[in-house]
Formats: structure tokens, C-alpha cells, sequence
């Protein structure tokens, strides 16, 4: 599902009634969470965090022009899409997380390589990826991108 949108208020607007409280939710607990020094902006037309020029002037390695990406959030037809890069880069985190998933929502969890799909409204593991969200600071996620990710 694509939409158009220039801010993440104007995003979340756009997307199904049914879907706007969770994804403002989400929104809300991941900007509570975040270190500081990410930006949340509209990337790739979904609501994203990235790390912006001022504190990576190298850019992402795919198109310098754009900010380095960190995290997004989309609303998908099925479901909603929440993209963490740190747990595509980083094993452990992508372990600590995999393993805490059951401790908070009691269906199997449903994952890409950075893509968690929440399909059930009523079981979103908000607290769970506040916690996900605090564990990469900007500087953590530069150095694993730099040592993993643009080689």
C-alpha cells in the first residue's frame, strides 16, 4: 500500500481508519524510545527514522543524497510493517529480540530479515518495541553500518 504523504501525521491520516490509533500508538512509543539524534522524516512513503547528514554527511551507500536509514514504519494492506535495521545488522539483537517476542504476544512471530509484520491490532507488543527501539544509539548503528552494511 502505497501513501503519499509529507509528514508522518499526514501519513497516518491517509492510511485505514481501523489502522490510525495503532500506527499513532506505535509512533508514539518509538519517538518516546529513540536516543537521541535520529530524525523521524517520510522515507521510501512510509514513516521512517534515519540518521541525518548533519551527523552522517556520507548519506546511505545506495544514494548519498538521502539520510541514512535506520528504522520504518508502513502500513501494508495486511498488516503493519515495522523495518529495524540493527536487527538485519546486528545477530544478537536480532536473537534478544526473537526470544522476547513470546513474552508478549502469544501468536508466532511473523518476520523478514528487518521486517516485523504486526497483523493482529489487538496484539501489537508496544513496550516490546520500545525497548528494540532504545537499544541502538546513532552512533551504534553508524559503526555497525559501517562495519557490516556499506563495505
Amino acid at each position: 500500500m502505497k501513501v503519499e504523504a509529507t509528514s508522518p501525521k499526514e501519513y497516518i491520516s491517509k492510511i485505514p481508519e481501523d489502522r490510525q490509533p495503532v500506527m499513532t500508538k506505535l509512533r508514539e512509543v518509538i519517538n518516546a524510545n529513540l536516543p537521541e539524534g535520529f530524525k523521524e522524516v517520510i522515507s521510501y512513503n512510509m514513516i521512517g527514522w534515519v540518521v541525518p547528514h548533519d551527523k552522517y554527511p556520507d548519506g546511505y551507500h545506495c544514494d548519498p543524497k538521502r539520510p541514512l536509514p535506520f528504522m520504518n514504519l508502513a502500513s501494508q494492506k495486511n498488516f503493519i510493517a515495522f523495518y529495524h535495521m540493527g536487527i538485519y545488522a546486528t545477530p544478537e539483537l536480532l536473537v534478544w529480540f526473537v526470544n522476547e517476542y513470546p513474552k508478549y504476544v502469544s501468536t508466532k512471530l511473523d518476520m523478514g530479515k528487518s521486517c516485523i509484520r504486526l497483523k493482529k491490532m489487538g496484539q501489537i507488543p508496544y513496550k516490546l518495541i520500545g525497548e528494540l527501539v532504545a537499544k541502538m544509539t546513532v552512533q551504534d548503528w553508524i559503526d555497525k553500518y559501517e562495519s557490516e552494511i556499506k563495505r
